[in-house]
């Protein structure tokens, strides 16, 4: 058994069991990967993954409980290399962040041209998504460090720490019927189309939870993971707007009026996220500080030697 197959059985996987994906991203050959997972497979006397024809259609029984091994060899092994680096590369490497647009469009930035003032030879990743795919690539050691609301919480593979408090705001054109409505309700909202983030009305998230129980059924005709789409959408006309009260800009956004709906919603708070069992370099503490300045290195690692003694 080599290292070199373990990687390529973890890179079939997270491709989604293409071959030609994962030899393109390992920069290799296809020939090569799946004469390297064949020999592996050989070598255990089993079938890792289920095969019609030439192609791979699913993952064995066994196969998964390899992939999972394999996943965390990858992962031990990039810990491994931060080591190295943390000591012999003290303010160079790279952190990749994983967030939704409303987050890296109007929190992040100061923060970000802070840590790039103090490390400038550390290159920074922004990745966007929807919190649940911003939890994905934390958990499985795409990205460094991950910023969302809600999702980023419930996974037990991350300690997430939270970052700062936020609530919800109407936004609609000028002269629209709302703004002589206040205070604003909830049927009021649902009595024009609603604009939104998409991810606001899917699962248990707290939008969906209050509107559920108010028995009020809301319009939605237009989602997006961009705070900056909708707002677009909504100064079209095409229905009222509701999003972060963070993700309206004074200055910016003169053409549209923000209602205050905070009396609806209950607070929301943005966690950071972090493997529990991945080793931070010291320019990732640095961007914990940055952004959540109550959480220094030692109360970092106190929050992580929490979860590791436990």
């Amino acid at each position: 058994m080599k290292l070199h197959q373990l990687k390529y059985i973890h890179e079939v996987a997270r491709q989604g069991l293409s071959i030609s994906a994962a030899a393109e991203a390992l920069h290799t050959s296809q020939p090569g990967v799946s004469k390297q997972i064949q020999m592996l497979e050989d070598e255990l006397k089993l079938q890792i993954f289920q095969r019609k024809g030439k192609r791979l259609t699913g993952i064995t029984e066994p196969g998964r409980h390899i992939v999972k091994f394999a996943a965390t060899v990858m992962l031990e092994m990039q810990n491994i290399k931060r080591v190295g680096d943390e000591f012999s590369k003290v303010e160079t490497g790279t952190l990749t962040i994983a967030t939704t647009h409303t987050q890296a469009r109007y929190k992040l930035p100061a923060a970000v041209k802070q840590f790039m003032e103090l490390f400038p030879n550390v290159k920074l990743n922004i990745h966007q998504g929807d919190p649940s795919q911003v939890t994905a690539q934390v958990a499985n050691g795409e990205a460094d460090i991950g910023i969302a609301t809600e999702a980023i919480s419930l996974d037990d593979r991350l300690l997430c720490l939270p970052c700062y408090e936020w609530n919800r705001c109407v936004v609609v054109p000028k002269g629209h019927r709302l703004i002589g409505a206040a205070p604003l309700t909830l049927a009021k909202i649902a009595s024009y189309p609603l604009i939104t983030y998409d991810f606001a009305f899917t699962g248990s998230t707290t939008v969906s939870k209050v509107f559920h129980s108010a028995g009020v059924l809301p319009n939605v005709v237009l989602t997006a993971i961009d705070a900056d789409v909708i707002k677009t959408y909504v100064g079209l006309g095409l229905g009222v707007g509701l999003i972060a009260n963070m993700a309206y800009d004074e200055v910016r956004d003169t053409d549209l009026v923000r209602l205050d709906c905070s009396h609806l919603f209950p607070t929301s708070t943005t966690y950071l996220g972090v493997r529990k069992d991945a080793f931070l370099r010291g320019y990732l503490y640095g961007f914990i500080e940055l952004l959540a300045p109550k959480f220094n290195r030692g109360a970092v690692d106190e929050a992580l030697k929490v979860y590791r003694s436990g």
